[in-house]
């Protein structure tokens, strides 16, 4: 008798609020659902480019427009299905990103302008209500490692936008670095991308709680281009 496995995106963006993504939320969860998943954490870009125009130097006064694509996720969710909020950090004046895993939409409106922030500070700031800060696709080009004291792990695959090769240097820099969390995502943007990540589980992830106890635990393996290794 085989024994029920779960299977979740960590790395995922709508329409609805990340500009460079074309999929709506509606299709974004009935794909997944195609796909055999259990639940997507919707990822969408907190960036400067996300608020351009409002709000710019105060996104926190401008949080309903950035949950547009989660709370239109959370429609289609159901008890086979869960929808979580995350997001994909980027500071101002910087172009690397960050994953934030635990976030809740208080602390999105409450924490002031995290475009400001520095990566310590706001590391701090997320490590006091114990949430994941994981640097996304670390060694697309361009981008530059992020001080290991101030993160949790990395993303050593990436499905979108970032070669095999500079996926093999996020997992030697992990691995050198001894990471504890090291994840998947396919960073879905769009109908047609079909490079499926995220990570396959023994045990339903419902919560914010059940997803940063999970990842904390090493209690996952990852899935690469639709496989689980």
């Amino acid at each position: 008798m085989s024994v029920k496995k779960y299977k979740y995106e960590l790395h995922c963006h709508t329409a609805e609020t990340s500009k460079c993504a074309s999929a709506k939320a509606a299709d974004v969860v009935k794909i997944y659902k195609e796909k055999g998943y259990d639940g997507v954490v919707i990822t969408d870009h907190y960036s400067a480019h996300t608020f351009f125009g409002k709000h710019f130097f105060s996104p926190q006064k401008s949080i309903d427009t950035f949950l547009k694509g989660y709370n239109e996720a959370k429609k289609y969710a159901d008890e086979n299905f869960t929808v979580l909020l995350g997001m994909e950090l980027r500071y101002y004046a910087t172009i690397n990103d960050f994953l934030v895993f635990g976030i809740t939409e208080d602390f999105l409106k409450n924490s002031g302008n995290l475009l400001a922030k520095s990566l310590k500070s706001f590391f701090k700031l997320a490590e006091s209500y114990a949430y994941l800060v994981i640097e996304a696709h670390p060694c697309r080009i361009f981008r530059h490692r992020a001080d290991i004291r101030y993160i949790h792990g990395c993303e050593i695959y990436n499905g979108k936008g970032t070669k095999d090769k500079e996926n093999a240097k996020a997992e030697k820099w992990a691995r050198e670095s001894k990471f504890s969390i090291c994840t998947s995502g396919s960073d879905f943007h769009s109908v047609t991308h079909t490079d499926f990540g995220g990570i396959e589980t023994d045990e339903q992830i419902k919560t914010n709680e059940d997803l940063l106890r999970i990842l904390k635990s090493g209690n996952f393996r990852l899935i690469r281009k639709g496989k689980t290794e």
